[in-house]
């Protein structure tokens, strides 16, 4: 099942990162750049550097320009997190090309790639929820609040899993099929963004 795969590969990228914990560091994917597995390394280490970005940008004392030029590259990183996620996406399109698809059959609220994406956001929430709770320099009030999150969490991948396999064995089977939308962020884009467009001479 796709859920096994993607989590053992995220749980891989956040150890990967973690044992030099650099956001500038960069990827070294293990994994044929052909395959669904490097795109699910490249899409797990984004979101890994992004978190770290998120809690940079978040330090209270960071200088408003210091803060803005992070601000920057946390756009930047969300749009290439986002064409990755496309690139997922019509992976499996080319994938379930073939399939006969049945007249009763219903689209799905989100394509399979952008729920594993919540997967892999879920894997980094698990992981740093699990840190929370080895800490030392806080109370057990803290502890046992991290470990009731992190329950939660587990619960969640778990759920999660099941759907997404669910739901590529319902598109295989013609039972479903999927629609790929652009996400066409109009604020990255010179000709859509106003504040951008009218600067323009």
């Amino acid at each position: 099942m796709i859920s096994a795969i993607a989590n053992t590969i995220f749980q891989l990228v956040i150890e990967d990162y973690h044992r030099y914990d650099e956001i500038d560091h960069p990827m070294e994917n293990p994994y044929d750049r052909q395959s669904l597995e490097h795109l699910l390394y490249r899409k797990c280490w984004i979101d890994t550097a992004q978190w770290h970005m998120e809690d940079v940008v978040r330090n209270p004392d960071i200088t408003p320009e210091e803060g803005l030029n992070w601000k920057r590259r946390i756009d930047k990183q969300n749009q290439i997190r986002t064409d990755t996620v496309e690139y997922i996406d019509s992976f499996y399109l080319q994938q379930y090309s073939d399939v006969q698809v049945k007249e009763d059959a219903r689209i799905n609220t989100e394509s399979p790639a952008w729920a594993i994406d919540r997967l892999s956001i879920l894997a980094l929430k698990i992981y740093h929820m699990e840190v929370e709770t080895s800490r030392i320099d806080v109370d057990q009030a803290h502890i046992a609040s991290c470990k009731s999150k992190l329950n939660v969490l587990l619960e969640q991948r778990k759920d999660l899993s099941q759907s997404i396999d669910e739901l590529l064995t319902d598109i295989a089977a013609g039972n479903k099929y999927m629609k790929v939308y652009k996400q066409m962020k109009m604020y990255n884009d010179p000709s859509l963004n106003p504040v951008l467009y009218k600067k323009t001479p």
